[in-house]
């Protein structure tokens, strides 16, 4: 196992169909990142919650978590309840590197690649 790992960190929701394009999305980054781990956790509802999913990282010789939180904007998510579960996290494992990056929604290509989705959808409904 590679000693860092990258976690998509999503909200979660009772119907699994919810997490098949963040599954997707985790395939797609472990194609362009060969022999990184690339994990998803979730917030809520869905396992492996996020703690559960550093616990096994750790116990699998982890040392270095980067956290991406697949949420379209920082909201009270990411803004209160992340940081609360990361800082249990660092206090539990206080040798583990973990930076957590900001919400996806927040990068402007990633905006940039969804207004081109929306651009490129005019006509086609």
């Amino acid at each position: 196992m590679s000693n860092h790992a990258l976690v998509l960190f999503a909200h979660g929701a009772r119907d699994p169909r919810w997490a098949e394009p963040f599954e997707r999305l985790r395939q797609i980054v472990e194609e362009q990142k060969p022999g990184l781990v690339v994990s998803l956790a979730f917030l809520e509802l869905m396992t492996p919650r996020l703690p559960e999913l550093i616990a096994q990282l750790v116990q699998d010789g982890c040392t270095e978590v980067t956290v991406v939180p697949v949420f379209f904007g920082q909201g009270g998510h990411v803004l209160r309840d992340l940081p609360v579960m990361i800082d249990e996290i660092r206090h539990q494992y206080p040798l583990l590197q973990i930076t957590v990056a900001p919400a996806v929604g927040e990068s402007l290509d990633v905006l940039n690649a969804i207004g081109r989705y929306c651009v490129g959808m005019l006509g086609n409904g």
